[in-house]
């Protein structure tokens, strides 16, 4: 048996890293060395695809090629619900400083793009999902985004397993679950000196209590935020913000282990 050295591995994982094709608004993403069918003819991508190559379709109609980017991910992953948004996203890992060499226990794996967005900056991370078929559906989106070996994806209720994860173990703890207070309650135990607990919520019911506990557990600058922005809207009658409806995401508390 001819014995694979750890460098090749990797180098192996990375060249399998799906790209995008585009064309006006059609985007596929896309394995090397898949093959992809569309309206304009069938898509065969080489092993040895590059970012900023040109393929044609058997029709001839020409497709760039780009590298996957993080927020391609909110945009191609399989939704088993609503996913975090990509500003909410930017904010966990801002105000986190989840970095390589982290290791990060998220709960409420969903869809998997924060968890996936994580391990494109470098974290490794352990992510609950209560729900047998959305954990399938993670798994293969974890795939996809080219995060599978950096991304364990369990299938369960972390509450449960709470006891057989390793005390100071871990620099980040994300979630985005309903009983996330309960959670909070283990924080400290589970986290390093110094690391962060970020805790999404649509509810400010839940936000309240996780902010109630944080405090109770003696986790220190507890701050709670809206994640809110307003697209701008320039025109020739002028500049303004837009006026549709979607601008409030939901809320963001973080605390930290001291």
């Amino acid at each position: 048996m001819t014995r694979v050295s750890e460098d090749e591995r990797a180098a192996d994982s990375t060249d399998r890293v799906p790209v995008l094709l585009v064309r006006g608004d059609r985007e596929y993403l896309v394995e090397p060395g898949g093959e992809q069918g569309t309206d304009l003819g069938v898509l065969e991508v080489p092993e040895d695809v590059q970012s900023g190559d040109t393929i044609e379709t058997h029709l001839g109609d020409e497709f760039q090629v780009r590298r996957l980017r993080g927020p391609d991910l909110f945009h191609h992953f399989e939704r088993t619900g609503a996913p975090m948004v990509p500003r909410d996203i930017g904010l966990v890992i801002g105000e986190t400083g989840i970095a390589g060499g982290d290791r990060v226990l998220d709960a409420g794996t969903g869809t998997g793009v924060l968890a996936a967005m994580m391990a494109r900056a470098g974290a490794e991370v352990v992510t609950y999902e209560q729900d047998a078929e959305f954990a399938d559906v993670a798994r293969e989106n974890m795939a996809l985004g080219g995060v599978e070996d950096a991304v364990d994806v369990r299938t369960g209720d972390v509450l449960e397993d709470v006891d057989a994860l390793e005390p100071s173990s871990f620099d980040v703890l994300t979630l985005d679950t309903a009983d996330a207070p309960a959670m909070v309650e283990h924080a400290p135990d589970l986290l390093v000196d110094g690391g962060f607990v970020a805790v999404y919520s649509p509810f400010i019911e839940s936000t309240r209590e996780v902010s109630k506990t944080a405090r109770e557990v003696g986790l220190s600058d507890v701050t709670t935020r809206e994640t809110i922005q307003r697209e701008m809207q320039f025109d020739e009658r002028g500049s303004r913000p837009s006026t549709a409806p979607v601008g409030h995401t939901g809320y963001l508390t973080i605390a930290r282990n001291e």
